[in-house]
């Protein structure tokens, strides 16, 4: 089994490598590597597509590796196998993001990716720092993360997603953040699990072990 980390050229990825590698090593799950490779990609048993910046550079950086978003779709939605969208990662698996104006996304989870917009104007965007989780359904990748936990968040826009049910769980900011989102073999976090200690590990390791 490998698990392929997405290199895009998108933020730093030795902390998430790090994390995901400890945590497959504990639990028997066998390879993480991180590759911008689509030959790679397509060999995949898991793939996770982190994210850090902008909506639209992050798009235009991924679409801008040739067959790199192809290899990965033919794998997440072509064959299903689990999929981890991170922070901007999981943004764009929405329709569409409106930073910087309209740039379509996935069209994965229904909605869009919309500023943040606290009633508390004390409350600062981006929103920077650790959360506590209000878990709203139960799924596998989230199994053992408890109501209350905290993860750590770094972002100034969310997925509003269209559909209630594919929001998994949400933090409070001025409002509800959409934390999670998950459909089928997909699932999403705003969150950094590889930043967000012991919930942020039990989050990696359920979705090494995770067959949708």
């Amino acid at each position: 089994m490998t698990t392929v980390i997405v290199d895009y050229a998108s933020g730093n990825l030795h902390s998430a490598e790090k994390s995901f590698q400890r945590m497959a090593r504990e639990t028997g799950a066998g390879a993480v590597v991180v590759s911008g490779d689509p030959d790679v990609v397509r060999r995949a048993d898991r793939i996770v597509l982190p994210g850090v910046g902008a909506f639209a550079d992050c798009r235009a950086g991924l679409l801008a590796r040739p067959g790199l978003f192809a290899a990965i779709e033919a794998r997440a939605i072509g064959e299903g196998v689990p999929f981890l969208g991170v922070c901007v990662g999981m943004q764009m698996m929405a329709e569409v993001g409106r930073e910087h104006g309209d740039t379509p996304g996935f069209g994965w989870i229904a909605g869009e990716v919309v500023r943040l917009a606290p009633v508390d104007p004390t409350l600062k965007v981006p929103h920077m720092g650790w959360n506590a989780l209000e878990i709203l359904w139960p799924h596998p990748v989230l199994a053992g993360v408890a109501p209350g936990d905290h993860v750590y968040f770094v972002h100034s826009y969310h997925l509003a997603a269209s559909d209630p049910a594919t929001v998994l769980a949400r933090a409070d900011h001025g409002g509800p953040v959409t934390a999670a989102v998950g459909r089928d073999n997909l699932v999403g976090v705003q969150f950094h699990p590889e930043k967000s200690q012991a919930a942020g590990l039990r989050l990696i390791a359920n979705f090494l072990a995770w067959r949708p």
